[in-house]
């Protein structure tokens, strides 16, 4: 895509706002007294500058103006006349575009990837074309997202394989054959032990989200992998369902060995069920071990050699793709996963934060932090701290808590820290319980109206 100069003139007086381009602003921002940047965090980075359109003494100054006399100013304002012509007004002279308008900048009626004097995708009947990030096809039905993995596209508009999506005669593209479900499957879905956790659910106020793993039935092959897609999506097309975390442990675990294997997952899961079930919010887990290694050479190095598959570029090309909505960071790595390098829980937390705030990822997906360790004896603050502190540092948009964990005796560790999460009630939107109603520690629907209590969403762990 063609950067114009007006966009470049954009982006440039866009960092010069935030100071990207002005370092040295930072080292002012005190003695300019139109600077707002005391109302930042203190781990805030030096390149952000904040400073005020107008103050708050002079916002004041505008209302009571505007204000005065039963607002006899602001009756008599008229709208500011403008610089814009009516081109169907007699005698007014609007000239036409250039060829057409197809140079391909913001004010032009074609894509910017148009060739000059050819024919925009899309724009053929009968030719494949991209839309929104899917490849689709002359009848306009989505087939599939692309995969991010910059495979090149045909004449047609099609992309390549991946690889072969890293096994013998599979493409990305699977899951095609996955359609909505029928109101009977939906129904008989509505019985299971999940559609039965789903309702109570439901019934207790809870925003529901499945949480299930489809990365294993996709290395099964193509029968077992739409029969997962097409029994989660029966579940999921109920209205109370909000989403599907489709994989947990994405590229950490030992499920994929190459990055082109889960790119090639991720694109066909969430084609799958975008058809399965459209109109639901998609999502998955996993960690990113560089970021809280701060600025720490030696531990990034280490840390990049020991997860190839979860270094920052990686994660964020599932997202780039559109494929994924939400993306949920484990902090299990955060507590004493970097102590060899002198960081502590609370530095890895903050350096996290901040190369979440720099890297922008919530403009791409909602960005969610997960708690497994709340469980057992934890105190007050610190179930305070683990949950309040990746929202105020602008690192999540809501909080993940797991409500039991096996430890590596066969037992299981339970969420006790009732009070304390009670006591946390204005964050209860945004803080959500991770629950397997296959292990109830009554039953499903009493363990849902407790967990209402002081969470807002539910993760429904589903087989």
């Amino acid at each position: 895509m063609r950067l114009t100069l007006r966009r470049a003139v954009a982006a440039g007086s866009m960092l010069a706002l935030v100071g990207a381009v002005a370092p040295a602003a930072a080292a002012h921002a005190q003695d300019d007294p139109r600077s707002c940047r005391d109302l930042l965090g203190a781990d805030t980075p030096a390149y952000v500058q904040c400073h005020w359109l107008a103050t708050p003494e002079e916002a004041l100054g505008v209302a009571l103006f505007w204000g005065a006399d039963d607002n006899a100013k602001l009756k008599e304002a008229t709208p500011y006349p403008g610089r814009f012509i009516d081109c169907s007004a007699p005698g007014s002279s609007c000239p036409a575009p250039p060829d057409g308008g197809a140079e391909g900048d913001e004010n032009s009626p074609l894509p910017e990837d148009a060739e000059e004097g050819g024919t925009p995708e899309c724009e053929t009947g009968g030719q494949e074309c991209a839309v929104g990030g899917y490849e689709a096809g002359g009848d306009g039905t989505a087939a599939g997202p692309e995969t991010g993995t910059g495979a090149p596209r045909t004449a047609t508009g099609q992309t390549g394989q991946t690889a072969q999506t890293a096994r013998t005669g599979q493409s990305a593209q699977e899951g095609q054959a996955v359609t909505p479900p029928t109101a009977a499957e939906i129904a008989a879905a509505a019985q299971t032990p999940g559609g039965q956790a789903v309702t109570a659910a439901r019934t207790t106020g809870l925003r529901v989200w499945l949480d299930t793993e489809l990365a294993d039935d996709w290395k099964a092959g193509p029968a077992a992998f739409d029969a997962a897609v097409k029994r989660v999506g029966a579940l999921a097309a109920r209205p109370e369902v909000a989403g599907i975390r489709f994989s947990t442990q994405l590229g950490y675990d030992t499920t994929f060995t190459t990055h082109e294997e889960v790119a090639a997952f991720v694109a066909a899961a969430s084609a799958a069920l975008r058809r399965a079930a459209p109109g639901k919010q998609l999502g998955v887990h996993t960690v990113v071990p560089e970021f809280a290694c701060g600025a720490v050479e030696a531990c990034r190095t280490e840390m990049a050699k020991k997860y190839p598959l979860l270094a920052p570029e990686r994660i964020e090309s599932y997202l780039s793709a559109g494929g994924v909505d939400q993306i949920t960071l484990d902090g299990g790595l955060l507590r004493g996963g970097y102590t060899a390098w002198k960081i502590d829980a609370k530095t890895a937390r903050r350096n996290q934060s901040i190369q979440l705030r720099a890297r922008a990822w919530d403009v791409l997906a909602q960005v969610a932090a997960e708690e497994t360790g709340l469980v057992g004896d934890v105190s007050a603050q610190e179930v305070a701290d683990r949950i309040a502190t990746p929202l105020r540092d602008g690192a999540a948009q809501q909080v993940n808590v797991w409500t039991r964990l096996q430890d590596g005796q066969g037992g299981a560790e339970r969420l006790t820290a009732w009070d304390a999460l009670k006591r946390l009630s204005p964050l209860q939107r945004r803080m959500a319980a991770v629950y397997d109603p296959a292990t109830p520690e009554t039953d499903p629907a009493a363990d849902l109206k407790k967990l209402a209590e002081v969470f807002g969403q539910v993760y429904l762990t589903t087989a």
